[in-house]
């Protein structure tokens, strides 16, 4: 964690006499943000350790650097990394050709082919041959590019191999993830796990296999790590106990369910798992009883929103601080009613009373809907096995949340082709005779325009 560069420097004797270079790691691209620090992640120390073990030549990362290049007259001796390391970006450069003349350069495409490697038929969905050499076409619009790329049969295989390396490697390790118990070592399985998950992803393109053992990582840090320590201190049956939570609230920390104004907290087991499988109907509906407050609730807003601007109709139902109440409404209706008042304010406040009281009703019925299913799901911590216990927790919990990592993972690598094929799309869709042709005609336009209003010739 520092806030300036930092550099490792490895001093081995042995050999040194006969050392023709030194191996050096441009690391500085990986890390992550923490407040004014720059922290390595896993990943990257993973990554730095098992490149250097390896004296393994990484473009852009890293390389044996010759005695002699850093002793040359260029050089002098000076160890300064981006001397021997470019791990900058390609700058983007425009074609004028392609301004000119229309086109996507070839040069542009090539750029992506890491991408092409593994979808060469998706490269050609995407593009035909141009008019001349050196260009393509593009044969999809701009805002067809995901949807082409999404149901490419090249990609639907490729998302299908991600899965099938992360479900082996799921299958390799799920007894021993059941068979967690007291005494065992959350530090062996971690190592165990996350290496096993890096050996497995070592062979698949495109996807960063350092990214997937993050995914793994990050998990353990913020979620799994607690809950292992949990099961290897307390057995699955102790660690899934509701802990009823008393005195000050510790900080960050909510209930999980409220039962008769008990608050509970669920470390390693959360009432979500627990009301899917075995009050999925009760779930659902609580759901849909909640969806419908939210819809009433809008319609409440939108309607008194649309009523209180300047001389709106509710004004006259507003408390001291300006608000529409169901309590400031009957009030006013009240005063229409027998003093003889405005019709159209009477309708207008008897529609929004309506709506308010519909607006409650929806959510007395949510909330005793959601007290009944959190006193069932409380009932039923009681009676849970240790092995409904782990199954919920080593599929529904863990597994199921890196899986969902890693799907992002392949997200993200779409959304990376996506977007620059949208960006070349969009950079070379009209060449300069369109656009001047275009100019052109709206000039004579608007001179049309003028001529029609007297003001030019």
């Amino acid at each position: 964690g520092t806030g300036i560069p930092a550099c490792i420097v490895v001093i081995d004797k042995e050999d040194a006499a006969t050392r023709k270079g030194i191996f050096m790691v441009d690391a500085s691209g990986g890390f992550r943000k923490d407040g004014a620090k720059n922290r390595l992640r896993e990943r990257d120390i993973h990554r730095i350790v098992d490149v250097f073990n390896d004296q393994r030549d990484t473009p852009g990362y890293a390389r044996m650097v010759p005695l002699d290049e850093i002793a040359s007259d260029a050089n002098d001796y000076n160890l300064n990394i981006p001397r021997y390391i470019d791990s900058g970006e390609p700058e983007d450069l425009h074609d004028l050709g392609a301004h000119l003349h229309g086109g996507i350069p070839d040069r542009d495409i090539d750029a992506l082919d890491r991408y092409w490697k593994v979808f060469p038929g998706l490269r050609r969905a995407l593009f035909a041959p141009g008019g001349r050499p050196g260009y393509v076409n593009p044969r999809t619009s701009p805002d067809e590019v995901r949807e082409v790329v999404l149901g490419h049969g090249e990609f639907v295989a490729y998302r299908e191999r991600v899965r099938a390396a992360f479900d082996n490697w799921r299958r390799e390790h799920e007894s021993r993830l059941y068979g967690l118990g007291v005494g065992d070592s959350p530090k062996i399985l971690i190592r165990k796990l996350s290496e096993d998950l890096l050996d497995r992803f070592a062979d698949l393109p495109l996807i960063d296999r350092f990214d997937v053992y993050q995914c793994l990582m990050d998990y353990w840090d913020e979620v799994m790590q607690d809950d292992v320590y949990l099961v290897v201190t307390d057995g699955w049956s102790e660690a899934a106990r509701p802990r009823v939570m008393v005195g000050k609230r510790q900080a960050g920390e909510s209930p999980d369910l409220t039962v008769r104004r008990t608050k509970y907290k669920m470390d390693l087991l959360p009432p979500d798992l627990v009301a899917g499988r075995y009050f999925a109907e009760e779930q659902r509906e609580v759901e849909f009883l909640l969806a419908e407050q939210d819809r009433i609730g809008r319609e409440v807003e939108a309607f008194v929103e649309e009523n209180t601007s300047e001389d709106g109709l509710l004004d006259g139902a507003t408390t001291d601080a300006g608000n529409v109440t169901q309590a400031a409404v009957r009030v006013r209706l009240r005063e229409v009613r027998g003093g003889g008042g405005d019709p159209e304010e009477r309708d207008t406040l008897e529609v929004c009373l309506d709506r308010m009281k519909a607006e409650a009703k929806a959510k007395r019925a949510a909330k005793s809907a959601r007290s009944l299913l959190d006193v069932e799901i409380l009932a039923r911590y009681a009676t849970l096995t240790r092995s409904e216990i782990a199954d919920m927790v080593v599929r529904g919990k863990w597994t199921a949340s890196l899986e969902d990592a890693v799907g992002r993972q392949v997200d993200r690598l779409t959304t990376g082709l996506v977007e620059r094929v949208t960006v070349l799309e969009g950079r070379y869709a009209e060449a300069l005779p369109e656009l001047t042709q275009r100019a052109e005609e709206l000039e004579a336009r608007v001179r049309s325009h003028l001529r029609d209003l007297g003001i030019a010739g």
